[in-house]
């Protein structure tokens, strides 16, 4: 089991990753690790900071009151979302990630409710999937800067079957049972997503 000084290393290391793929700008993007499980504590970004240059030991403990119980600095305002998710589906970290990909696209198809994902190669990188040959969708909720009310919204369309949903015109929640999976799940989801955004730009193009 990792100590709480690894996860910090591991958390700041893939914050960073992520920020220079350009998927959580300067103060965008929440992201946490579970470090206990009952009652549940999360190692989180605090709010407000620039994610490209955070360092380990400026990420805080936060309980499930959404109180910061070790490190300075403030809970994220989407603390609820991502312990709701935790809860329901026992994940064992949430990345939360605003991709322009992710950001245009979730606000295109906010209408439909979903994002469709089919027949691409890379879609065995998320978990059960084994085959190109296989489609899943993507949930799309509408925003809404009431964080309690937007877990509430969320709840029914989490499952252990998908591995994120996108926040209409907002960006997307990914989640694994492990950091590395979580992150896995993000990189995944924004490649497909980044692949139907160009797809859709050739066919309007033609």
């Amino acid at each position: 089991m990792n100590t709480i000084q690894e996860l910090r290393e591991q958390l700041a290391k893939t914050i960073g990753d992520l920020h220079g793929r350009r998927w959580c700008e300067g103060t965008g993007g929440n992201f946490s690790v579970v470090v206990q499980d009952d009652p549940i504590h999360l190692l989180m970004a605090p709010s407000g900071v620039n994610k490209g240059r955070l360092e380990p030991a400026e990420l805080v403990v936060v309980d499930e009151q959404n109180n910061v119980i070790e490190g300075r600095g403030r809970a994220s305002a989407e603390t609820t979302l991502h312990l709701e998710i935790i809860r329901q589906l026992k994940s064992g970290a949430v990345l939360h990630t605003h991709s322009i990909e992710a950001t245009v696209l979730s606000d295109h198809y906010a209408r439909i409710g979903k994002i469709q994902l089919e027949g691409w190669e890379m879609l065995k990188g998320l978990k059960g999937i084994t085959s190109h040959e296989t489609s899943i969708d993507i949930p799309i909720v509408s925003n809404n800067q009431n964080i309690e009310e937007l877990s509430q919204t969320v709840r029914p369309y989490l499952s252990k079957t998908i591995p994120g949903i996108l926040v209409a015109g907002h960006g997307l929640y990914a989640w694994g049972d492990s950091l590395a999976e979580a992150q896995r799940h993000v990189e995944i989801l924004e490649f497909l997503f980044s692949v139907l955004l160009q797809k859709k730009l050739l066919q309007f193009s033609q």
